[in-house]
């Protein structure tokens, strides 16, 4: 079950491309993702089953932060950077050193199209890089196949086999001009970026006859060719073409709060993000101006060779402050980059008011409402109770804190009812409410602002009575009824009127916020009472199970629970097994016989 907070931002995922970054407790990235729709991808994590490691990793997550991204290539591509720098636990991991691929005309005097990992200052030429391995290899073969250069080895002495194959220019057969080369280079460099419409003409005319032909095998490899072409020459926006290491810095301002994001790209890709949310005092270009010459001051935060600013900073400054070209770009690949980051910051931060917002509406508006209808001044604690048994068994009880209208998990306990045997409702609440008071008195810890009762007028009177006349505290009590189809129905409140007890109903508008309050309340105490009487139940009847078994006595129990954890584990072990944790055969032969 998702935490309020996750609820929350779920709510206002946007529909956009991008990658998404699973954070722990501790705020530590375990694991990165990339979705075509962030809303739809992020949602199905907490939404429907999964598999055991899906759980595992769902289970662990705490709160997520994503980043919007321009195409659903570069998603991927930032994933791949983003997985490489933090080394997600749940993400697969590349071997270290490894990239995705670039082609690269090697610069020599018989040029070579080659896959590398890569990017080197040696005159070659390099396009991508490419996150589909696959089709990276296979476009290369189509292009040796279309505008062929040098496939050979350099020392070849006669035509080689690839010459006979069309897929070599032929300096192993005679000499090619340095023009002709060029021409085919030039040819290759419109292809790879983007004018492949020729090409894809070609190869559907070819695709179409073939499938005429009813060679059925050559249709599907043309129809493949082709996709390979459209996922390797798709446009990168987000790409450079010289490969300055550049960071971009950008904002957003509303209702006097500043959202900065911060993409650092390296080798033509952003390998980071960074951002920053606080409120507003100075105007927005010095603030961002005083934000950058901090940044660097980060030992972790390397200079680049350029800035990219909104026009709002003044570039002069930051020049003279940290020595690095700081430029607004107008038009291109640049403008496209920073214009990314704005549109982050400006999702940053309207995220944050959403957020704000629903927490409002969700927590306080209730609580508010809940108060005015007790005629109370403050419910900023809220502690509920809930009792489970079956039949008068291992009964326990269970309480929830609710702090504005926010459950407090770390703050829940559970109680093993010791003094009560059987089922006695008003005896276990007695047990359990001065065993939960008298230890925050002995503490001196914080009293609740109201004690919600999950039940009726039964436990209202056993909890007045140890509060008020043995432990001396007065603590509003009110009971949650349900009705005859177990759902939240009204409250039951104390009146006290000529000396006389009696108790006062209150009814809820069903669609208030005050009343689904109390209805998660509710719901909430009776998950946490069932789930434990389940565990405690389930854990009893093992131990009892075993007991009965000539031959086990408390120590071959606790092996038991331990290493076999349950009955039908048990059930399935051999002699061998029982062995192996120090159970002699007869004691194994007496167990399996009982079971």
């Amino acid at each position: 079950m998702a935490s309020d907070l996750i609820e929350n931002k779920l709510k206002f995922l946007p529909d956009l491309p991008g990658c998404y970054l699973m954070k722990n407790q501790a705020d530590e990235i375990i694991y990165i993702g990339k979705a075509k729709n962030l809303k739809n991808r992020v949602r199905s994590y907490f939404r429907g089953a999964h598999d055991t490691k899906t759980e595992k990793l769902v289970s662990e997550i705490h709160h997520f932060e994503f980043i919007v991204t321009k195409t659903n290539k570069e998603s991927l591509l930032l994933e791949i950077n983003l997985i490489k720098k933090y080394q997600p636990k749940y993400n697969i991991k590349l071997k270290r050193g490894t990239m995705y691929p670039y082609l690269k005309i090697t610069n020599e005097r018989n040029p070579q199209l080659v896959i590398t990992s890569t990017v080197e200052r040696d005159g070659g030429k390099y396009y991508g890089p490419y996150p589909n391995v696959h089709a990276a290899n296979q476009t290369k073969e189509f292009i040796q196949k279309i505008y062929p250069l040098r496939k050979c080895g350099k020392n070849e002495t006669r035509a080689c086999f690839y010459y006979h194959l069309g897929q070599c220019i032929g300096c192993c057969d005679h000499e090619v001009s340095p023009l002709e080369y060029e021409q085919q280079i030039q040819k290759i460099h419109q292809f790879l970026n983007g004018d492949v419409k020729s090409v894809k003409k070609m190869l559907v005319e070819k695709m179409q006859k073939a499938s005429d032909s009813l060679d059925f095998e050559q249709a599907i490899e043309y129809r493949n060719q082709l996709q390979y072409i459209e996922t390797t020459v798709e446009k990168q926006h987000i790409m450079s073409n010289d490969f300055v290491n550049r960071d971009v810095f950008a904002f957003y301002c509303e209702r006097g709060w500043m959202s900065i994001q911060v993409f650092l790209l390296r080798q033509a890709t952003i390998i980071k993000r960074e951002a920053a949310l606080f409120r507003l005092f100075e105007e927005p270009g010095e603030e961002l101006a005083s934000f950058i010459a901090q940044f660097y001051q980060d030992p972790n935060h390397i200079l680049p060779t350029e800035i990219l600013v909104p026009e709002a900073v003044d570039h002069i400054l930051i020049e003279e402050t940290i020595g690095v070209a700081t430029t607004t770009p107008k038009r291109g690949n640049k403008k496209r980059m920073l214009d990314l980051a704005t549109q982050n910051s400006e999702i940053a931060l309207k995220e944050k008011f959403r957020i704000e917002y629903q927490k409002y509406n969700r927590t306080i508006v209730p609580i508010e409402e809940l108060a005015q209808v007790l005629g109370m001044e403050s419910l900023e604690v809220i502690e509920s109770f809930d009792h489970s048994n079956i039949q008068g068994t291992n009964p326990i009880s269970a309480m929830v804190v609710y702090h504005n209208g926010i459950p407090e998990r770390k703050n829940y306990r559970k109680y093993k009812i010791r003094t009560v045997i059987g089922s006695n409702e008003y005896a276990t609440t007695q047990e359990v409410i001065r065993r939960r008071y008298s230890r925050l008195l002995k503490e001196g810890s914080q009293m609740p602002n109201l004690i919600l009762m999950d039940g009726g007028k039964v436990q209202m009177k056993a909890a007045r009575e140890v509060l008020e006349y043995e432990l001396g505290i007065s603590i509003p009590i009110v009971g949650m009824v349900k009705n005859d189809k177990h759902q939240t129905s009204h409250l039951l409140v104390f009146t006290d009127e000529q000396e006389q007890e009696e108790f006062r109903q209150i009814e809820l508008n069903p669609s208030s916020q005050a009343f689904r309050l109390v209805e998660r309340i509710q719901e909430e105490v009776h998950r946490f009472a069932i789930t434990f009487h389940r565990q405690v139940r389930s854990k009893n009847s093992f131990a009892s199970t075993l007991d009965a078994i000539p031959g086990v006595g408390p120590k071959t129990r606790a092996k038991l629970l331990k290493n076999f954890k349950t009955i039908p584990a048990i059930k399935a072990a051999t002699i061998e097994d029982f062995a192996a944790i120090g159970i002699n055969q007869k004691i194994a032969e007496n167990i399996l016989k009982a079971l």
